[in-house]
């Protein structure tokens, strides 16, 4: 009987966080066996799939990029394409690429107590083979949503429609939209995104809205991060910046907490300066919501208020009754001519890719499960998630749990144990939403995810100050982690290797 192969860390996903894994991983458990998994062709997950006009991102690249490799560029808002070299960039320097195999989807995970190992089928996704393996950790870090398709609403009489429909997650890149009637459905981050830059060739495009979301502008270049860099070597410059930016970012946030009348009264003062005069703001800009009830979309140097000023973009704020061959009939009783229509109408949440997890056979109810420390599942054994902010950019938090799932594994070898389990026994925690926003794409999904607790380990803030606290600056022992499972007793001579490092020899 052929042995499985057998790694000591599994890293599931090729993306941001799966590149910033394999670094931590390589650097601070140097006895490590590993390799990513990766269901797609190639490095960087969300930036290489997205390829649709415009696409950027929509945190500050000083804290999107890498706390062991700060962000080189000028721009604080930095195009996809930029945004995947970087990533490509870092893998390749510090060679996690070579770690890397494509077109392996995860399948299922079952871990044997007996083993204190997971057993692991993947298949291949070019070639349909199946794939079996061990592993004495997995190291999720697939992001939250689902790569081979998003969110489509069942629109009244698309059928009917004589034009283009496209969904930015499937963007074709031969679409002609020179000169064309362009309506984008929807009003977060991927429509305000798209709107200006396809303005810029398309006849006229319009931002359909059922409600408003919050627009801020944000400049394109951080004056002052630009004077660090220029007086400060590049890793200090990259720290002061990177902590400069995480600490106003978490201030705004909790002032939109505290006084959310003020942050919206901002907010619209915003809106109106950048806007015509008597333009209705409250119309299209003035949500029902409080900041940050919702995440914030930032426009860099205002791009999408400029559009608006120049004609060549609008926003209508109604609902759609039907579609038919020309376009979109609106509740109101207008009608939208469109040549293409572009459904920006959210994402579809998938967690942990789709990967069926058990526990000695059991299978795992993952909807039951509170997280511990937003990075580990209740009573499952060895394994870790990578899932960032809501309310500011998704690295800084995968940033602190890939370093303490590095202080984790090196205290199971240096201890000759090889097994770590959140456990809750307070029974006065109470299970709560994992993600605390009200977006739609968010609450369609919440019955299909983990809860978070009412107390901490198991609550999660949503600050990096707190959790700088709790993932860096203490220890890994409390009582809610149990440590168990010893490494057997065996001579050298009949060890394996992996054996060996898990014993601390």
């Amino acid at each position: 009987m052929t042995i499985p192969e057998h790694l000591d860390v599994l890293v599931v996903g090729a993306g941001l966080s799966g590149i910033g894994a394999g670094h931590y991983l390589q650097e601070k458990c140097p006895w490590v066996s590993y390799a990513i998994f990766e269901s797609r062709d190639a490095i960087g997950g969300t930036w290489d799939l997205f390829r649709y006009p415009g696409i950027r991102s929509d945190s500050d690249m000083y804290t999107l990029g890498y706390s062991f490799r700060p962000w080189p560029g000028a721009k604080t808002i930095a195009d996809g394409p930029s945004i995947l070299r970087y990533i490509r960039e870092t893998a390749a320097e510090s060679g996690v690429d070579r770690q890397i195999r494509f077109h392996h989807r995860i399948v299922n995970a079952d871990w044997s107590t007996e083993d204190a190992c997971w057993h692991v089928t993947a298949e291949r996704t070019d070639t349909g083979e199946t794939v079996r393996l061990t592993a004495g950790f997995i190291f999720s870090c697939t992001g939250y949503y689902r790569y081979d398709h998003g969110y489509e609403p069942d629109f009244p009489g698309l059928d009917r429609f004589a034009g283009t429909v496209v969904h930015p997650q499937h963007w074709p890149q031969d679409l002609d939209y020179d000169g064309k009637r362009i309506v984008v459905i929807g009003s977060g981050a991927t429509a305000v995104t798209l709107v200006p830059s396809l303005a810029e060739r398309a006849a006229h495009v319009t931002m359909l809205q059922r409600s408003p979301t919050y627009v801020a502008n944000v400049p394109q270049q951080n004056l002052i991060a630009n004077l660090l860099k220029r007086v400060l070597p590049d890793r200090v410059a990259g720290r002061t910046i990177r902590w400069m930016l995480a600490l106003s970012t978490q201030g705004f946030f909790q002032l939109s907490q505290r006084r959310p009348e003020f942050v919206k009264r901002l907010l619209r003062r915003g809106a109106v300066r950048q806007l015509p005069e008597g333009y209705p703001v409250d119309t299209h800009f003035n949500p029902r919501y409080n900041p940050w009830d919702q995440r914030l979309c930032a426009v860099p140097d205002g791009d999408l208020f400029k559009a608006i000023s120049a004609g060549t973009a609008s926003v209508v704020t109604d609902h759609i009754a039907t579609f038919d061959e020309t376009g979109i009939e609106l509740v109101s009783g207008d009608h939208l001519d469109a040549d293409i229509v572009v459904s920006a109408t959210g994402l579809e949440l998938l967690f942990i890719g789709g990967i069926e997890l058990a526990v000695d056979g059991e299978p795992v109810d993952v909807p039951s499960r509170l997280t511990y420390k937003g990075m580990m599942l209740e009573g499952l054994p060895n394994l870790a998630l990578a899932v960032g902010y809501t309310n500011a950019s998704w690295t800084l938090k995968c940033d602190l749990t890939c370093d303490y799932v590095t202080r984790l594994l090196n205290h199971l070898r240096d201890n000759g144990l090889r097994q770590c389990t959140p456990r809750n026994s307070d029974t006065s925690v109470s299970a709560q939403p994992l993600l605390g926003l009200s977006s739609g794409y968010i609450q369609r999904a919440a019955d299909r995810f983990p809860k978070q607790g009412s107390k901490f380990p198991w609550r999660v803030k949503q600050s990096y100050l707190a959790d700088y606290r709790a993932l860096k600056l203490r220890g890994i022992t409390d009582e809610a982690m149990e440590f168990s499972n010893p490494v057997p007793a065996v001579s050298p001579a009949t060890a394996g290797p992996d054996l060996l490092a898990a014993a601390g020899s």
